[in-house]
């Protein structure tokens, strides 16, 4: 069985012998390829939909492992109980909604070591959940497949790990006093922005296009607040662009 390259790059985060929950599995390939390699030990794939649910059950069947990962049908967390994992992987949904599902499930997260989560939008969201919530990011990558871009965030709780928080934000001086704010090293990524690639850009470059649409849209309205959104959304894109002119390009 072989994995897109994003799951392989999330199978590879998984360190040796874990205790895995899969959440959102669909059809379980993550934990049955964990499983196989030894990354995991054991697995609980998680899924509240019942066509993927069904999906994930024939696939661990099909694979001979039903002893070593089970298939629970339920919301987010809820498939799992305290203490039982080690590592949670989510992946394939918004950072708001992951951001949820952990929010959602906190007191599952006491014995929890790592968290590795491949949001398709609103990672900033996300990472600013797992800031309040002393969990730290320790790595990140991005990588385009089938034309979409797609981060993967992998995160430790503040105690386990080897970086604090405040050194993962701190603003940083560019070139011609360009400053890359902490807001902006929540939005953009603070390991991404260390080795900004062409995906790195051209992501940004898109994600300007779409606010400048923004801007255009609410700018038609009369309404002071819409004014003041619109200068808001602009002074984001004056930063943004100023970034990526002072960022250098790394070379893959």
């Amino acid at each position: 069985m072989k994995l897109s390259n994003r799951l392989q790059r999330i199978h590879d985060q998984i360190p040796e012998g874990s205790r895995l929950a899969d959440i959102g599995s669909d059809h379980a390939l993550l934990p049955v390829a964990a499983v196989r390699s030894g990354k995991a030990a054991g697995a609980v794939a998680g899924e509240v939909n019942p066509g993927p649910y069904e999906a994930a059950r024939k696939q661990v069947s099909d694979a001979g492992l039903k002893e070593r990962i089970t298939v629970r049908r339920g919301d987010g967390l809820d498939v799992i109980s305290a203490g039982e994992v080690d590592v949670i992987t989510i992946a394939g949904m918004g950072g708001a909604l992951i951001a949820s599902i952990l929010d959602r499930g906190l007191s599952k997260l006491d014995e929890v070591k790592l968290l590795i989560l491949q949001p398709n939008v609103g990672e900033d969201i996300l990472r600013r959940w797992l800031l309040e919530h002393q969990w730290v990011v320790v790595a990140e990558q991005l990588l385009e497949e089938d034309s979409k871009v797609y981060e993967i965030i992998t995160a430790m709780p503040q105690d386990l790990s080897p970086i604090a928080n405040e050194e993962v934000y701190r603003a940083r001086p560019l070139e011609g006093g360009v400053e890359l704010t902490s807001d902006l090293l929540l939005r953009m990524g603070p390991y991404l922005t260390d080795r900004p690639t062409d995906v790195f850009f051209a992501k940004w470059e898109s994600e300007i296009v779409k606010l400048q649409s923004v801007v255009h849209s609410i700018s038609k309205s009369d309404q002071e607040s819409s004014r003041d959104k619109a200068a808001e959304v602009e002074r984001l894109i004056v930063n943004l662009k100023e970034v990526l002119a002072c960022l250098p390009k790394v070379k893959l």
